[in-house]
């Protein structure tokens, strides 16, 4: 074999190598969702999404929650019979309203349990799945967040207190146009979160909840702690299974050329007997 054989034959190993690569973490997968299912005799569903970059105040991604995943999850749960539990797995910053909580819906209808679980965050319409759920299930140091709908890159509470501190007269048309689909879009995000509540607690609590959650009490990108969200009254945990933390390290971020977190990926215990290597 020459030179120039080795050297094509280099270049279809490395072509195919992401292929491959890909390939097993598929199957690693499937494999992970198959235990887990077996174990807790439920239906696993998935909601994971990387790429995601934030600024200040919000959310700007290049993958969120949409119409595609509502199509998905709700495929999911149409072929899972009404008395089988579901097990939900969110890392997402959240999406389109329109597509959370037609999955949100979909899961406060099903008959069986339904518990939401939360790695490492479930942010905006993530959090809003998570309401639907029976319990939430969330990793120590997991967060949710406010629900609050934004405009484009305006939070729509933000730009109703533009109302409150210049005259109307002052005001451009556009801005009121925003500021009426603002009003609009904060009441209907209010009315949803109570229904996905009302079945967990009292009527006046639920509206309370919907009030912090949807009003813009916070910033859109806030941390809610699972301290806090026991707090507000939200039927939360913090055991995640093993299995689920594990399941998420089996979707990477995408790789960047300089890692910035680094580590020995195995288990580190209060007694460890590992020798030093020079």
């Amino acid at each position: 074999m020459g030179f120039l054989d080795l050297l094509w034959l280099f270049f279809m190993l490395t072509a195919i190598q992401p292929v491959v690569r890909q390939k097993l973490l598929e199957s690693s997968r499937q494999r992970i969702l198959s235990r887990i299912e077996r174990e807790r005799n439920s239906r696993v569903i998935l909601l994971i999404h990387r790429q995601e970059t934030m600024n200040l105040l919000g959310f700007p991604i290049f993958r969120y929650i949409d119409i595609d995943d509502s199509e998905e999850v709700i495929r999911a749960i149409h072929m899972t019979d009404p008395e089988v539990p579901l097990d939900i797995v969110l890392h997402t910053p959240g999406g389109l309203v329109l597509a959370a909580l037609q999955i949100a819906r979909a899961i406060h209808a099903h008959p069986g349990k339904v518990t939401v679980f939360v790695p490492h965050y479930a942010m905006s319409g993530g959090t809003l799945i998570a309401l639907a759920a029976d319990e939430i299930v969330m990793a120590p140091h997991a967060v949710l967040g406010p629900v609050d709908p934004q405009l484009g890159q305006y939070p729509a509470a933000s730009i109703l207190k533009v109302l409150d501190t210049k005259p109307v007269a002052e005001i451009d048309d556009q801005t009121l146009i925003l500021a009426d689909l603002a009003r609009k879009a904060m009441e209907q995000v209010h009315r949803s979160v109570v229904e996905l509540l009302r079945d967990k607690m009292n009527a006046d609590r639920a509206q309370q909840i919907a009030t912090l959650l949807s009003q813009g009490t916070w910033t859109h990108d806030h941390p809610i702690t699972c301290d806090e969200a026991k707090e507000l009254g939200l039927p939360v945990r913090t055991d995640i299974p093993e299995s689920i933390m594990y399941l998420l390290s089996l979707y990477p971020q995408p790789m960047r050329r300089v890692p910035t977190v680094e580590y020995v990926p195995i288990p580190r215990r209060s007694r460890d007997t590992r020798s030093d290597i020079g």
